[in-house]
């Protein structure tokens, strides 16, 4: 028997994890918050302990990225996010409002379907599955293939941390052998019930097409305005910095430096000063050539330290180079450096005031990183309040450097590896991903005190325009639906007792229906002499056919006259085509005291005594 091929197994595999993920998370779905929060905390500590071994192993798979910094980045996806999720309660009553009368109700997603990158793998890993088991999710995560090994072993990690803190360890399982289909395949299963994806547009535009709900993280190509109010020195200081973080892998890293003239020589010998290498123009056509490949950055320069890009474009550096710096005239096709490439490469613009840096770094992220980051140096009021409200990206870091500061790292955002975009780039949100948009909140409501006074005053005052002051099914005093008691135990309403001088004969608004029998005569309308009988009428009931019951009833809104035998005729002819019960007389007199709009026996395409063909009456 011939082995599958890669694809099938691939294929198998997928199907596989997501049934062995939803049985863990039907385990620990009953979980309280306290047991939760003891695996989180296990998986948190086994990847501190691991930090340093796992950056190692990814620096050398994928060849992107620095060391030191890759241990930064997986003590912040555990650590960092742990702080930030620790207290956040994600099981049962999550939030109770007395005042209000409301309640939220945490409950677990499901399986969640998580799509890792390459250019941070075992801090995205780890932070995804983080705030998956935080809300007692299960998570398959599918790694790049570029990085399946470190993100593999880093899912061990947290698997046997999870299995010591007595939970199943599939809450969080890889696949091993990742393929364009079988991730495709996995966004797809029928029992996952959200993805979580992270890479270019491509990848989120198929988690977006995939049917199910989806946080989809776009690309970033982020300008950095530098104000000539700006402090030179700390800028200079912050944006080497955020370069160097990780070699600017973070796609919330600065792309595209953007001067005001006054400050520009000095903000550029601030950059010398700190390794930065300013590209003469051919160096940066080298680059331009080598680092965009078909309006795509060139991924063989993703991650990589400053020499090593310029070797590969054909020109020497200094190791010790932090930065490169390329000149260019504007934004778009014509200008290759203007895209988002995540190195340590910075594109550079020179502008005459914050009006011309404001259109720049707008054409700058209209091409390619609408809605996710933006960077801002400047001390005067008036330039930060204009560009905090008109440019189109979700995170402005003011003062500092947008790697870090973006992520949550050197700010008070949210602390996330997963950066939504908002519907200016296609994404559901513009948040930083966390633990609160992995659980589903149910909420609880009761009426509100003042509900009676609004409801009755909101209707008075449709009255006014429709003329109804009680409209059916209302409650209100007069709703024609109170008027008789219903099969599901509605109210009725008693007739009044008559007053001195009052018949207690119940007059009706029931004008009758035509007989099927003929008529002797035409006779005129008269008043109806009102029965004998003065005691209290009851509700209707159905009883058994009582002789004489029908022709009383269709002799109810005749004068008092003697019966001729041709009226007698025709109340035999009914009573004979009578099907049912029939009803007494006290029984006719209780409906006609508690009848309303219309017949007092209901509907006459239901009842009894309506017959279809010649729409005629019986009773």
């Amino acid at each position: 028997m011939q082995p599958l091929d890669l694809d099938l197994r691939a294929l198998q595999e997928v199907r596989d994890c997501v049934e062995r993920a939803a049985s863990a998370q039907a385990k620990v779905a009953g979980f309280s918050q306290q047991e939760i929060d003891a695996v989180c905390q296990s998986m948190v500590k086994a990847a501190v302990a691991a930090a340093h071994d796992l950056a190692k192993l990814a620096v050398e798979e994928t060849g992107m990225g620095r060391v030191h910094y890759k241990v930064l980045k997986n003590l912040f996806g555990a650590e960092g996010t742990w702080a930030s999720i620790q207290h956040e309660k994600t099981v049962g009553i999550i939030a109770r409002d007395e005042k209000k009368g409301v309640l939220e109700v945490a409950t677990p997603a499901g399986v969640i379907a998580g799509v890792i990158p390459t250019t941070n793998p075992t801090s995205t890993a780890i932070f995804k599955a983080l705030i998956a088991v935080k809300g007692r999710n299960a998570i398959v995560i599918s790694p790049h293939p570029r990085a399946r090994r470190c993100i593999g072993e880093t899912v061990e990690v947290l698997r046997r941390a999870i299995e010591r803190s007595g939970a199943p360890a599939d809450l969080v399982i890889a696949l091993s052998n990742p393929t364009i289909e079988s991730t495709g395949a996995l966004m797809k299963h029928r029992k996952v019930a959200l993805i979580l994806a992270t890479g270019g547009s491509g990848l989120v535009n198929a988690a977006y097409s995939s049917g199910k709900p989806a946080y989809g993280v776009g690309p970033g190509n982020v300008p950095v305005y530098v104000d000539r109010s700006a402090d030179v020195e700390a800028a200079a200081g912050g944006i080497v910095a955020s370069q160097s973080f990780d070699n600017g892998t973070l796609c919330c890293s600065e792309q595209g430096l953007v001067l005001d003239r006054p400050i520009a020589e000095r903000m550029l010998a601030a950059l010398k000063k700190r390794g930065a290498h300013l590209c003469n123009e051919e160096e940066t056509a080298k680059l331009g050539r080598r680092c965009n490949v078909n309006g795509l950055m060139c991924p063989d320069v993703v991650g990589q330290d400053p020499w090593r890009i310029a070797e590969l474009a054909g020109f020497q550096v200094p190791k010790q180079a932090t930065l490169l710096l390329a000149p260019q005239g504007g934004v778009g096709r014509e200008w290759p450096l203007s895209i988002e490439i995540l190195a340590p490469l910075l594109s550079v613009h020179f502008v005459d005031g914050w009006e011309e840096g404001c259109e720049v770094s707008l054409a700058t992220l209209r091409y390619g990183g609408l809605g996710h980051t933006l960077g801002l140096w400047a001390k005067d009021q008036r330039v930060l309040d204009a560009w905090f409200l008109e440019k189109p990206a979700n995170r402005i870091i003011v003062n500092g450097p947008t790697s870090e500061g973006a992520v949550g790292y050197s700010t008070n955002l949210v602390p996330s590896m997963s950066l939504g975009c908002g519907p200016q780039a296609g994404n559901i949100t513009s948040d930083n991903i966390s633990a609160r948009h992995l659980v589903n909140v149910k909420r609880v409501a009761f009426p509100r005190a003042d509900w009676e006074s609004i409801y009755r005053a909101d209707h008075a005052r449709a009255a006014r325009l429709s003329g109804e002051n009680a409209p059916r099914g209302s409650g209100l005093p007069g709703d024609p639906a109170l008027s008789r008691d219903t099969r599901g135990g509605g109210a009725v309403s008693q007739p009044r007792s008559p007053g001195a001088g009052e018949t207690s004969w119940v007059a009706s608004n029931w004008q009758g229906n035509p007989s099927l029998a003929p008529r002797a005569s035409a006779m005129p309308p008269a008043a109806v002499a009102p029965p004998a009988a003065a005691t209290p009428l009851a509700a209707p009931r159905f009883t058994e056919p009582k002789e004489g019951a029908i022709a009383v009833l269709a002799l109810a809104k005749r004068p008092k006259t003697e019966v001729t035998p041709e009226v007698a005729r025709s109340a035999k002819l009914v009573r004979s085509a009578q099907v049912g019960s029939s009803l007494t007389l006290d029984e006719i007199q209780g409906i006609l005291a508690h009848a309303g709009r219309g017949c007092p026996l209901g509907p006459c395409r239901t009842c009894s005594h309506h017959e279809s063909e010649s729409d005629t009456c019986h009773a």
